[in-house]
């Protein structure tokens, strides 16, 4: 099967993005306040947050839907806000797929899962049957793909992301809508994705489980990025600009307008309130 099993790297740089209003009494929507963020190619990475706190936003500037209102969002060599309408759509077709929440939307309902993925080939000079085999749903191949469950359909949607040649697979909530056993065979089959073809994956989940799923985890909150987990630990992250988002159990001891001293010492830094008699 001739593909390319390389991921492509992800850099966002001082990300922006405003929703604007749209009528006169409802005021412009600040999504993302200054975004930083790099996956390395190859990486498997969960953007993990509640819903309103930007994540889906960061998944569809790195798709090429949405450009940023500032900052830059690079795919590899591409900055997608600077790219001409004609190039974008290319880099989507290419070296970007969207895997999103509801399956059928990523699938043609009344061709069988065969068909499906060699549509999604196209010139990639991926062998579908191959693929399909590879990723354990020769059992499916010749059924119809509206006639299948949410979570089979789920895992024909990735497999054709894959038989497209992306090099960046994105999926949206992939597992929202599914059973335990549905999220479990999603997740397996994105790693496998990850792990076998050396894609670079990012999905977008509010579900810790899932996440802990994938290699690393980025917290985003309030519009910023909050937080990275790797190998079982949880990092506060400092951003571009000198940002530090607190863990959300700190801010109940610092709640926001408080003033922080910050002491070294041979241990290491804290953070101090500003004291009464201080006052």
């Amino acid at each position: 099967m001739s593909a390319p099993t390389a991921g492509v790297g992800v850099r966002c740089e001082s990300v922006v993005h405003i929703y604007p209003a749209t009528g006169e009494d409802v005021d412009d929507v600040v999504a993302l306040r200054g975004v930083d963020l790099d996956i390395d190619a190859g990486e498997f990475v969960a953007l993990l947050g509640p819903s309103g706190s930007g994540k889906s936003t960061v998944l569809g500037l790195l798709a090429g839907v949405l450009r940023p209102s500032a900052g830059r969002v690079l795919i590899g060599p591409h900055d997608v806000g600077r790219m001409p309408p004609r190039q974008l759509a290319r880099l989507r077709g290419s070296v970007v797929a969207l895997v999103l929440q509801n399956p059928s939307r990523n699938l043609l309902p009344y061709a069988t899962v065969r068909q499906n993925v060699g549509f999604a080939a196209g010139s990639s000079g991926v062998d579908p049957g191959e693929l399909i085999e590879r990723l354990g749903l020769g059992p499916l191949s010749d059924r119809v793909a509206g006639r299948l469950s949410g979570g089979e359909q789920q895992r024909v949607a990735i497999a054709a992301a894959v038989c497209s040649g992306a090099q960046l697979l994105l999926a949206d909530e992939p597992t929202s809508q599914l059973d335990a056993g549905g999220r479990a065979d999603v997740m397996d089959l994105l790693g496998r994705v990850h792990a076998e073809f050396g894609r670079t994956v990012v999905l977008v989940t509010h579900d810790t489980t899932v996440a802990s799923r994938t290699t690393r985890t980025v917290s985003i909150r309030d519009g910023r990025v909050g937080a990275e987990g790797m190998h079982g630990r949880e990092y506060a992250v400092v951003g571009r600009d000198g940002t530090l988002q607190l863990p959300p159990d700190l801010l109940e001891q610092f709640p926001p307008g408080t003033l922080l001293s910050v002491r070294r010492s041979a241990d290491g830094i804290a953070l101090v309130a500003r004291s009464e008699d201080e006052r």
